[in-house]
């Protein structure tokens, strides 16, 4: 099941709604949020339902052992168990044929290649589970007592499919306890409306654009229209994405939970660094806090800390060689950029840098595209560079910008914080607020009535971000 489907905005998630709010019980409505979790997940994976079960049993015990032996050496026993069962199912899962493949290749082997199926959502889920058997041993969270409310963590359906990766430190205070305010609701339909509206009328419109300049071979392609479905395809990856986090926000907002923010407006980033601060924040500040500062032979080293925080990036999203190079490419800039110095950074024209940094992010989703292998990539930068046998343009591209002119303007319009201007005379007055609470309530009313209107006879389009 997907949030940008017209059973779960009209049936599940109203049905959901009405049971939770039938009590004030917050045991109660825990027990409805675990029940329609397991149903959300049994109805988009029912065969890996037993995972997620099992996953939240082996750690709300490995928690509780690190807690009681804190300090001891069983507790160091415990925590590793828990990070080699966590994330050596990450592993069997998503990279064993991938590795298999690679020692086939490597050795000239025929080891034989296991088709497993990806269990849903496991490299979110995953991480969220590592990251609190390891607060519990740094004692930044207390061990969960009750295996109910940690089911409850565990398996919250608006983020255990595709993120953000919330960890249980920010989310414990509003397990326990949480009071919910008309503002609180009125915010939550606000944004899954914009969420729904970034996936359905944009992502979605984008789509064929990106698979008619790039859905064929490369090398073929013109020079500008492979710059044209690159530039096209990393809108469609933020609004896709950004949009499914803006509906989990949302969701999480109307039942009492404060989930962090994993999108700030990324394209107006000055630097690759910020981009990064503003694109799948929560996956950076993951890698950041558990992985830059980890020993390596004994010590912290800086730049060998570096590199294995943009390898795992660009490994968790995928068992492909170009997601590896894909983290290692925005790792090299960014050391590029540390070497420079912030200092030095400022001293560039701030034109050279944002134009600078919008190659680099454009061509990095380019190299996020070619999952087919190393010769498509081989290809994709042939053809950026005029290498291809495509030429420069066509007549292909002078329609398809012609045809869909409203649309990327409109993408290239919502790629800035067009709500906060709004915001910021909201708070000057009275009767501002009270025009613009109007105005965005009938705004967001008419964007979902759009988006489930474009929902009636569209195909169904899961999120991209589903398969990682």
């Amino acid at each position: 099941m997907i949030f940008s489907n017209l059973f779960f905005l009209y049936l599940f998630f109203p049905i959901c709604i009405l049971c939770y709010f039938a009590t004030k019980k917050n045991s109660y409505r825990n027990a409805v949020l675990i029940v329609f979790s397991l149903l959300f997940y049994a109805c988009g994976q029912l065969n890996f339902l037993w995972l997620i079960l099992l996953s939240a049993l082996l750690n709300f015990v490995f928690g509780r052992a690190i807690e009681k032996w804190k300090g001891k050496a069983p507790a160091t026993f415990f925590l590793a168990l828990g990070l080699i069962c966590n994330l050596g199912t990450l592993v069997v899962f998503k990279y064993t044929g991938f590795l298999l493949e690679n020692i086939n290749q490597l050795f000239h082997c025929n080891l034989h290649i296991p088709n497993l199926p990806l269990p849903l959502g496991i490299s979110f889920f995953t991480f969220r589970l590592v990251s609190y058997l390891i607060d519990c041993a740094w004692g930044k969270v207390h061990a969960e007592k009750n295996f109910f409310t940690f089911l409850l963590y565990v398996s919250f359906f608006p983020i255990t499919v595709s993120g953000p990766i919330a960890r249980y430190a920010s989310m414990q205070k509003d397990l326990h306890s949480r009071s919910i305010s008309a503002y609180d609701i009125s915010e939550g339909f606000g944004r899954i409306a914009i969420g729904l509206g970034k996936k359905v009328i944009l992502a979605d419109n984008l789509a064929p654009i990106v698979e008619q300049f790039l859905g064929n071979s490369l090398i073929d392609q013109t020079t500008f229209g492979l710059w044209y479905g690159i530039i096209v395809y990393s809108m469609q990856m933020y609004f896709d994405f950004s949009g499914y986090s803006d509906i989990a926000i949302g969701i999480a907002r109307i039942f009492g939970f404060r989930v962090e923010e994993n999108f700030r407006h990324p394209f107006l980033c000055r630097d690759i660094t910020e981009f990064w601060q503003r694109w799948h924040i929560t996956l950076g500040s993951f890698f950041r806090d558990y992985l830059l500062y980890v020993p390596i032979f004994g010590k912290r080293r800086k730049y060998a800390g570096l590199f294995l925080v943009w390898f795992c990036t660009g490994l968790w999203h995928g068992a492909s060689w170009n997601y590896i190079i894909w983290g290692i490419y925005y790792g090299l800039f960014i050391l590029l950029e540390m070497g420079i110095g912030k200092k030095g950074m400022k001293k560039i024209p701030a034109v050279i840098r944002h134009l600078f940094n919008k190659i680099i992010i454009v061509v990095g989703f380019g190299i996020f595209y070619c999952t087919d292998g190393i010769t498509k990539l081989g290809n994709l930068f042939l053809g950026l560079m005029g290498l291809g046998n495509g030429g420069l343009s066509d007549a292909l591209l002078t329609a398809s910008l012609r045809n869909n002119l409203f649309l990327l303007l409109a993408a290239l319009l919502c790629c800035f914080p067009i709500l906060e201007l709004p915001k910021k005379w909201m708070q000057k007055s009275a009767g501002a607020y009270v025009f613009f609470s109007i105005t965005g309530t009938v705004l967001a009313a008419a964007l979902f009535l759009l988006s489930s209107i474009l929902l009636v006879d569209a195909t169904n389009m899961p999120f991209l971000y589903t398969k990682f």
